[in-house]
């Protein structure tokens, strides 16, 4: 039985060897299409993450809000829920307390945070400035406000949180420009606004940057909801939609440029196959003279294309994955990880539309008679 495998891998072996040129060309255009298509599954298979992170700089994705009979969220609470989270990749957490304060004796709308944490979920915010520095007397204010009031960075303005609570100057560090709401608002440190309001521990909302898809992001709402009904999340539908818009037209783009490729790899095997099987005319019917039978001819055919689909896929494998690796880095600026299943897919790819491209070449060399090739017709 040895001895009889080892007899067919020798003669599919030579078969391809007596017509180097061709089966390169083949071997070639299978290579290729490997390339191509393992290098898109493994940009696809990674760019839901990696567009994700892009995403993150647009803003938070995920808002949580007091739950229903509650019209603050504890900082306590809001901890349990970073606890919650801690097996995802969170970008950042910014707490938020809005109140109406006044500035210079002129009502504007103020929020609380923690600037540290406010810099990774809004990155897309240019302060006109510098930030307000941990500790200090500090305050941004948005560019809107800075306007009307005629602020600018540098100046010391004058806050008052209400009546009978009290005042407080603070410098005006930056002014903030968005493009958004942000820019009719004024921002000092959390626990400034909340000493300020004195309203110790309390928080209005929190905004949650999370990489994740918009399952991911379902997924971890109902998970906050069921474990913490004190807090609401909400998704950020806008930044959300945004994301699964891209991803789907992403995938549709993969699916048609891995089928055309296939399609182009199926031919261009087909084809040169065909050459093949019309070259080998007298010698298929001189070994059906001799005794072989149909399914000698067909399992010799297909053994030749299922090796060019296996060295074919297994070097389109390590190329595609350089591909990958190319784009990732010029496009995100990150190494993506060398995934073995998808190599084992395209290389199985590879077999399947060689194998596939073989089946009307052999279908002809089964119908070679071998009288009237040797007769010279």
């Amino acid at each position: 039985m040895i001895k009889k495998y080892k007899m067919y891998a020798i003669l599919v072996v030579n078969a391809l060897l007596r017509r180097r040129s061709r089966m390169l060309i083949a071997l070639l255009a299978v290579a290729v299409g490997a390339t191509i298509i393992s290098g898109m599954i493994t940009v696809y298979n990674e760019v839901p993450q990696q567009l994700g992170r892009e995403f993150r700089a647009y803003g938070a994705n995920l808002l949580l809000l007091p739950g229903q009979d509650h019209t603050v969220l504890p900082e306590a609470t809001v901890q349990e829920v970073g606890k919650l989270l801690n097996g995802y990749e969170i970008v950042g957490m910014a707490p938020f307390l809005y109140e109406r304060v006044k500035i210079n004796e002129k009502p504007v709308f103020t929020g609380g945070t923690d600037f540290s944490m406010l810099q990774k979920v809004s990155p897309y915010w240019q302060i006109n400035g510098t930030w307000p520095e941990p500790g200090k007397q500090e305050i941004l204010i948005g560019d809107e406000i800075a306007q009307q009031m005629g602020i600018k960075p540098g100046q010391t303005v004058v806050v008052n949180g209400g009546a009978e609570l009290p005042e407080v100057q603070l410098v005006v560090s930056g002014i903030v420009h968005t493009g958004g709401k942000e820019e009719q608002f004024a921002f000092m440190e959390l626990g400034l606004l909340q000493k300020l309001l004195q309203k110790p521990q309390q928080i209005s909302l929190v905004q949650l940057s999370v990489v994740a898809d918009g399952a991911g992001l379902a997924s971890i709402q109902q998970e906050i909801r069921q474990k913490t009904p004190a807090v609401e999340p909400q998704l950020v539908q806008q930044i959300a939609s945004s994301e699964e818009t891209v991803l789907s037209k992403l995938q549709a783009l993969v699916l048609l440029v891995t089928v055309v490729v296939l399609l182009l790899t199926l031919i261009c095997v087909a084809t040169t196959m065909m050459a093949v099987v019309t070259e080998r005319r007298k010698e298929i019917g001189l070994k059906k003279a001799l005794g072989a039978e149909n399914r000698h001819i067909i399992l010799e055919f297909l053994g030749e294309g299922c090796v060019l689909g296996l060295f074919g896929g297994l070097l389109g494998s390590g190329l595609g994955y350089l591909f990958a690796q190319s784009v990732s880095l010029q496009v995100f600026n990150r190494p993506i990880a060398f995934v073995p299943l998808i190599a084992v897919l395209s290389v199985l790819l590879s077999i399947a539309v060689t194998g596939a491209a073989s089946l009307l070449p052999v279908r002809i060399a089964t119908n070679v008679e071998p009288a009237t090739v040797l007769r010279g017709e």
